[in-house]
């Protein structure tokens, strides 16, 4: 291994920093909590609608709907998911141009199903939702638990991304980086991380062996590798391959979206 430049040294910097940017951005605008955003033409006006995705238990999830005149009404269907309930159907007025709608608060990891349209005077009815949209409640992370696990794990794809490349480069540096990126996904991901989950949704960990939630088991899987890299390092003194491989890996697991396959309550199986 070998020392790089300092002109080498801050490239590699700069793309960490971009592609640890580019995975962040595409992790939030893709993953399940992403609110859906669509348009529609009212009156020969373009109007845009933003629909929640995620919410806290602390009450309803309201969301308002600007319409081009009061005469406009929404028909608001909704129903918990995975559950054996019937669709609920309510007719909503245009109060001032803004119909409210209000999704019924659950509790933690409860989602709820639901549909709109917007119903003209004339009789026509505008879709605003092509396919049902799911929103689910989660607690209130308190911020001093909250900002800090952003924090690392923001930092350990930074730190593992730079490790990799400081590992292609056969830089001497990529054994220390291996080591931060670890320590920082060990702390921001297996301690931190449970704890936004139990404030969230009432669960220290639900990825393998306890559950399915990706969020969980890519962190773990991440760990791991880290883990065994180090160790080849250790054993043959060159983990030089194996920094490229866990980096790569963390890089893949990053692109998972948040949340997907995450907590949720099965109404068909808890007690009505």
């Amino acid at each position: 291994m070998r020392q790089l430049s300092l002109g080498l040294k801050i490239t590699l910097w700069l793309i960490a920093i971009v592609i640890t940017l580019a995975s962040v951005i595409y992790q939030k605008m893709t993953g399940p909590t992403y609110p859906v955003r669509t348009s529609v033409m009212l009156n020969g006006e373009n109007v845009k609608y933003r629909f929640l995705r995620s919410h806290d238990t602390s009450g309803d999830a309201v969301m308002e709907l600007n319409v081009p005149d009061s005469t406009y009404r929404a028909i608001y269907q909704y129903r918990r998911y995975r559950s054996h309930d019937a669709w609920t159907t309510d007719t909503l007025k245009a109060v001032d141009n803004v119909i409210k709608v209000a999704i019924p608060k659950q509790p933690a990891a409860g989602k709820v199903m639901y549909k709109l349209s917007l119903l003209k005077s004339d009789g026509e009815i505008i879709s605003l939702t092509e396919e049902p949209v799911v929103i689910r409640f989660k607690g209130s992370v308190p911020l001093f638990i909250l900002i800090p696990h952003i924090f690392f794990m923001f930092f350990a794809m930074l730190i593992s991304t730079r490790t990799g490349l400081e590992a292609l480069a056969n830089g001497k540096s990529a054994q220390r980086y291996a080591w931060w990126t670890f320590w920082l996904l060990l702390v921001g991901g297996m301690i931190l991380g449970p704890l936004v989950q139990k404030f969230a949704f009432d669960a220290f960990w639900t990825g393998w062996p306890f559950g399915h939630d990706l969020t969980d088991n890519k962190t773990l899987l991440a760990l791991i590798f880290w883990g065994i890299a180090l160790w080849r390092h250790k054993k043959t003194g060159n983990g030089r391959k194996w920094f490229v491989i866990a980096a790569v890996v963390q890089f893949f697991v990053y692109l998972i979206p948040h949340s997907v396959l995450g907590s949720e309550i099965d109404y068909t199986k808890a007690q009505q």
